[in-house]
């Protein structure tokens, strides 16, 4: 436990990030399999959708800092060059 009222407050605000981004990613991966499914489904107009909701979920984790903005941007080209080759 923290002797120092800093420190309390960044264990506390540790756990609150630790949750936020914990649910992000464990979204984030849902997302990403959902939409390998459908590309292994060979269901263009599916997967077109899943990539849309992947591509916005993975934004917003940027925007609230969970990954890094350049791997957001890596994996949404490889989503659009893997939808474009389907």
């Amino acid at each position: 436990m923290a002797n120092i009222k800093s420190a309390a407050k960044r264990a506390r605000q540790t756990k609150v990030r630790t949750t936020r981004n914990r649910s992000t990613q464990h979204k984030l991966k849902t997302l990403s399999r959902s939409s390998t499914a459908a590309f292994a489904a060979k269901d263009k107009k599916s997967a077109a959708e899943k990539v849309r909701e992947l591509s916005s979920a993975l934004d917003r984790a940027v925007k609230s800092g969970t990954i890094h903005r350049n791997t957001a941007n890596r994996r949404k080209s490889a989503l659009a060059r893997k939808l474009a080759a389907a």
